[in-house]
């Protein structure tokens, strides 16, 4: 299949690449990760820029693999403030798409989604905050979640939580709410040490008896993990997105410090050299093809769960792969300097929105279903 980018779609990545290759210098890279300091000018200049696009989901993507080429923390802590819009968009009610959703498209606010705790991560069924009825118009909130990103800044969060046991169904009984951060009760408290991506804002969020009003329940009541689920088949297609940036720009930068070792001809190279370069640049294109596919069936409304997972375990794989070879390739030079970041960042997305296993299984289990329902039509 074919993936010839529209002339908009290629112009916005230009922009986007001409955008973070002034914006984000090395200084403020380095600086932003040393010091897990979130870029609230970059951001701001990236709305006022107007690069960022997000009525046009092809847009977003490719600006989101420039800003990832350049610097993965800097760039998705500049693009990710809608992080969740998603849920809303699909499942919220009239009234709720018109009060939070053009307050985030201008950059006027900033979003977040919160779903992971500290003993529920892949398995979102587990998690343990619960959201209790109290009288007809609200829901009293308890429990905490954690590694949320944009959870410091966030003026509000589309939070799962649990209203109902499950039974032997433990994804049963989620509903999601929409939560104003300056509600009475809410503690948030910021995470440092991350291994990688830490220009972007993480936070442990904790509820205590945080009234919420019914009418910011998000769809209908048990059946919030059918919403989380569908989410994730869309953000983990911009995680692969960030992987294959990770990676294209790991590959400039080791060409860059080979030309500068070699006089500026790759050629003269050892053959060793030359067929790392070779693996890195097809697992690279490789990736973005398989991300590509799978962007283009979510955004003809005909996802493939089965296609998401395999984009995005196999452009992060493909991200950690090209900055270890990276590393190896540039030696010192490469360790002392952004590389060494870019490695980091990359073993980020091996984890975050569904680790390589969870996709893996996700992969297995759909195979499985898919021939067991081959052998059905077949005998019929």
């Amino acid at each position: 299949m074919e993936f010839e980018l529209s002339e908009a779609v290629s112009d916005a990545r230009k922009k986007a690449r001409e955008f973070a290759l002034r914006e984000i210098t090395p200084s403020l890279a380095r600086k932003c990760d040393l010091n897990e300091e979130y870029p609230a000018d970059l951001r701001r200049k990236a709305f006022e820029s107007g690069i960022l696009d997000y009525s046009d989901p092809w847009k977003m993507l490719v600006t989101m693999e420039e800003f990832c080429r350049v610097d993965a923390g800097s760039g998705i802590a500049s693009v990710a403030t809608l992080f969740g819009m998603e849920v809303i968009m699909l499942f919220g009610t009239d009234e709720q798409k018109q009060v939070y959703l053009p307050r985030v498209n201008s950059g006027e606010a900033i979003m977040g989604l919160a779903v992971t705790e500290a003993s529920a991560g892949s398995d979102v069924a587990g998690i343990k905050t619960t959201a209790t009825k109290a009288g007809d118009n609200t829901y009293v909130i308890n429990g905490s979640k954690m590694f949320i990103t944009n959870g410091e800044l966030a003026d509000f969060l589309v939070v799962l939580t649990r209203t109902a046991q499950g039974g032997e169904k433990r994804h049963h009984g989620l509903t999601v709410f929409i939560v104003d951060m300056n509600s009475e009760g809410i503690t948030r408290n910021k995470l440092r040490g991350k291994l990688g991506v830490r220009a972007t804002n993480t936070a442990e969020i904790v509820f205590n008896n945080v009234g919420v009003p019914a009418k910011n329940l998000v769809g209908e009541e048990g059946k919030g993990f059918y919403y989380i689920m569908t989410f994730f088949n869309i953000s983990r297609i911009y995680v692969a997105i960030q992987a294959v940036g990770i990676a294209q720009g790991a590959l400039d930068r080791t060409l860059e410090l080979l030309e500068r070792g070699g006089l500026g001809n790759i050629e003269t190279e050892k053959e060793e050299v030359l067929v790392t370069l070779g693996e890195m640049a097809t697992r690279i294109e490789a990736s973005r093809l398989l991300t590509y596919e799978a962007a283009s069936r979510l955004f003809k409304f005909n996802p493939d769960p089965k296609l998401t997972s395999m984009a995005k375990a196999y452009a992060a794989e493909t991200a950690v792969f090209v900055t270890e070879k990276a590393l190896e390739l540039t030696g010192v030079e490469g360790l002392a300097g952004d590389l060494e970041r870019s490695f980091r960042d990359a073993k980020i997305m091996e984890i975050w929105e569904g680790t390589s296993e969870v996709e893996k299984l996700i992969i297995g289990r759909t195979i499985g279903r898919d021939r067991n329902k081959a052998k059905a039509e077949k005998g019929s």
